[in-house]
Order: structure tokens, then sequence, then C-alpha cells
């Protein structure tokens, strides 16, 4: 996304010097520097309740090059931060942080409640602990680690619907590897929408600086409580310029307990397109209201399309909170939990109707097979690509296949052969020179038993269709 930047001109200020015969003034009354004395003491005292619950995140392996289109991924080293819900060593992070990873390790900064008066850290003892991934949701940029250690101090994932433009916020990490980073801002836009390539999120926008290394850590509001987990900043420089956005707390608690309970997560679901009520809309329709998010369709088998919404009805609640735009709208419907019951307040013309429904599930609208990437197993060196075998998570991102059995072309490797372009995420290998290829096993045995200049011929399915690949082995 491009930025419009803009210049800032130096402001001078001119200063009248106060002649000697001027009765004197206080610079400032002392219960000025109380109350700032206060607010500085609050603010650390805050700060070393919190900062042991913050994680340093060392990564390494597969990682995709940012840019670059087609899946396309390479050896790397990585770090980020991540924030610790449970004292049992349950860890939410992004999923940008450790995909890919093959090896990655939880930094600890024990001993900070007991650290150096003078703020030195000298008594603080960082423990690196292996963990493993349990879940990875790459839409929500949320994944959730499991490290081997008990009685962690945690923090408490705030309810983000409250929350409000203006208030005071803490971002949390581990900027360029600097631990235990702590800095200071606003909320700039409680529900802020940014569009990508393919859909929609929302996001809490905030100036606390943020910069690369802050992924994953929390953006606490002042009771110390989680607010959101920092994910990005938008900048021409790559530091901050006071743009960062957060995943809000009710969306990552949602994301977190589906991921702590079953290994993955699924997305809530109405089934409406809708936009935000304008100038234009309002007169143009002669709606009776200002506000809210006016419904363009409706999925008839969806959720909202059951329980009664209409083109053209004004969604101006959701539960107990307003909807005063398209943007609040999306995001308390991806907050909400698949299977509980929501009512829409709904403006029909003159008349005001309460909709009862259930949240549903999205139906899977596109395959995330980067999500896949598990290591070093999966690399197939003279095809230039990472695959998997065809398995029952597998099978749930997939089309129908034509023939059941393969490997599925999951990325491209980098360094990998000119082959690769070729192949793109989503191919499944089902025969190479006329043999069945029913998993990677098989399909390692094979090229190994190939030498340089020898012909290859891959079968493969792409969406719905057969095609074959041919070459001569490099």
């Amino acid at each position: 996304m491009m930025l419009r930047l803009i210049s800032v001109l130096p402001v001078f200020l001119c200063f009248n010097l106060v002649s000697a015969a001027a009765e004197p003034q206080r610079y400032q009354e002392v219960s000025d520097y109380v109350r700032l004395n206060d607010l500085s003491t609050s603010l650390k005292g805050l700060a070393q309740r919190v900062s042991p619950a913050i994680v340093q995140i060392n990564t390494k392996g597969f990682f995709p090059i940012q840019g670059e289109s087609g899946g396309t991924v390479t050896t790397q080293s990585g770090m980020g931060s991540g924030v610790i819900l449970d004292p049992d060593g349950f860890i939410v992070t992004n999923a940008h942080v450790i995909q890919g990873a093959q090896k990655i390790e939880v930094i600890l900064a024990l001993g900070l409640d007991n650290a150096a008066e003078d703020g030195s850290g000298a008594d603080i003892d960082a423990q690196a602990i292996e963990a493993e991934i349990l879940g990875i949701d790459g839409e929500t940029d949320i994944a959730v680690l499991k490290i081997d250690k008990k009685a962690l101090p945690f923090l408490k994932l705030a309810d983000s619907s409250k929350l409000e433009q203006g208030e005071l916020v803490l971002a949390c990490g581990s900027p360029f590897g600097l631990q235990n980073t702590i800095s200071m801002g606003i909320v700039s836009s409680a529900v802020r929408e940014i569009a990508s390539e393919d859909r929609t999120m929302v996001f809490i926008q905030t100036d606390a600086p943020i910069n690369p290394g802050n992924s994953g850590g929390a953006l606490l509001n002042m009771r110390g409580e989680v607010l959101g987990i920092n994910t990005m900043i938008l900048s021409q420089s790559g530091g901050s310029e006071g743009l960062g956005f957060a995943v809000p707390s009710n969306l990552v608690n949602n994301v977190y307990q589906q991921i702590k309970t079953s290994g993955h997560a699924h997305h809530s679901y109405l089934g409406v397109i809708a936009r935000t009520v304008n100038s234009t809309i309002f007169s143009g329709l002669q709606l009776s209201t200002r506000r809210g998010a006016i419904v363009e369709d409706v999925d008839a088998d969806g959720p909202a399309g059951r329980g009664g919404l209409q083109p053209g009805d004004v969604i101006v609640g959701f539960g107990e909170n307003a909807v005063t735009d398209a943007s609040r709208l999306a995001a308390d419907i991806a907050q909400h939990p698949i299977g509980s019951e929501v009512s829409l307040h709904v403006q029909r013309g003159e008349a005001k109707l309460t909709l009862a429904m259930v949240v549903g599930e999205r139906p899977q609208d596109e395959m995330r097979f980067a999500e896949i990437v598990t290591g070093k197993s999966d690399l197939i060196r003279q095809l230039g690509v990472l695959g998997v075998d065809i398995s029952g998570d597998v099978l749930d991102i997939l089309p129908p296949l034509r023939k059941p059995v393969g490997v599925l072309v999951v990325a491209r490797f980098a360094d990998g052969s000119e082959l690769a372009e070729q192949l793109v995420p989503g191919d499944l290998i089902s025969t190479l020179n006329g043999e069945q290829i029913p998993d990677m096993a098989t399909l390692r045995t094979t090229l190994n038993g190939f030498k340089s200049g020898d012909p290859v011929v891959i079968q493969i399915q792409r969406g719905s269709k057969l095609s074959l690949i041919a070459f001569d082995l490099p």
C-alpha cells in the first residue's frame, strides 16, 4: 500500500523576554509534579507486572519471501514476540512469525519482579525453551505455541468490543531483537478496516511505536490486559511512523481457544455482504437512519438468510454492540464464536426488527497451503518444491480430486530447481513416468533413482484438470 508523503515544515517559536521588574512566575504547581510522578510510578509498576509474560521468539526454517508471489519460500532465521496467555505454557503470536519454522525457541525473561532497582535488569534470567506449534491460522495471522513449563506469568485478554478511540495503550515486544521493550501511545482507531488482495480484515490502529520484531507482542490497556496482538505497520521507511495495527483481542481469543482445543481454527460466517451507509446512500434511498451497514446481498442458505435478513435492510446493532458502519459489523461477526446465538437489530423501512440467528462457519474459499509446511522433510530438492502427503487435514482444503492419492505441492523453494516455475502450490503430483506416486516416500525414492539428464514426465492435477510436465532432470 502506497502512503502519501506529508512534508513537515519547521515551526519557529519566538519568546519575549520578561523584564527584571516583572513579577516572577512559578514554573509549575507542586500538585502537577505529584500527578506526573504518580503517572510515572503507575506506568513503571505496570511495565514490571506485564513484562514477564511477554516473550521473544527465535525461529529457523522455511519462510515466505516478502514481495514474491506464487508461494515461494527460502531458508532463513526469524525473530518476533509472543504473549503467554496460560500459566501452563500456551503462547499466542503471529502466524507470520513462525510460519514454516523448523525450530522455535521461546526466550523467557524470568526474574523481572526481582530485577535491579536501577532498571538495569541485572537480575533477569533469560531462558531459551524449545516450543511446538499447536496451530496456525494464516487468515487472522494468529498462531499458538506450547512450551513444557508450568506456573508461568500470564496475561488476560480484554474485551476489545468496548475499546474506544483515544485510550492509552502500551505496545510490548522485542523490536529488532531488543527484548522486553515497551512503548506508549493511544488508540488511533478502535476499528480499522484494511483490504488485502482477497479479503478485508479489521484491526486496532495505534500510534504506539511498533517496529520489526514487535510482531506477536501485546497491545495492552492500562489495566495490563491484552487488547490485541501487534501484527503489522504501514511505513515508507521500514520503521515506525505511528501507523501500527493489532489483531483485536476478541478475535484473538476466538482463534486461540479453537487452536488450543482442536489444533485449527474455523471462521465465523453470517452470509452478509454489507457497506457503510453514507450521505449519498442515505439520501438516494431515503433511509430512516444515517448510521449502520446496509445489506447489499444475503446468502439465502447462510445463517442471516435463514434468519430473515434481506437486501436493503440496515443493520444498526449486533447483540449489545451498536453497528456504526460495515467495519464494525465485520469485526463483530469475526469475533463471535461459531455456534453462538446472536441478534441483529435491523431497520427495514420505518420498521425496527430484531432477527435471531446462529453464527455459522464460513465455507473454505481458498487453499492456504503455506500453513501446511512443517520442515526439511517436506523439501523435494530435485523439483525445487515442498510437498506433503494427502491426508484427512489436507483433503479438507482441496477441491474434489480426480485421483485422491499423490503428493500435494505446498510451496516453492527459492533456492531450488528452475522446475519449480512449472509447479505451483495446489498442484497434485499423481504419477512420474507413468508410475503411481502415492506418497512423499515413493516420490523421493523414484527421483533418487534418476541421474542428471534423464527424461521425467510428471502428471499433475491443477484445479479440476489433469496435465503433464515434461523435462530432463538437471
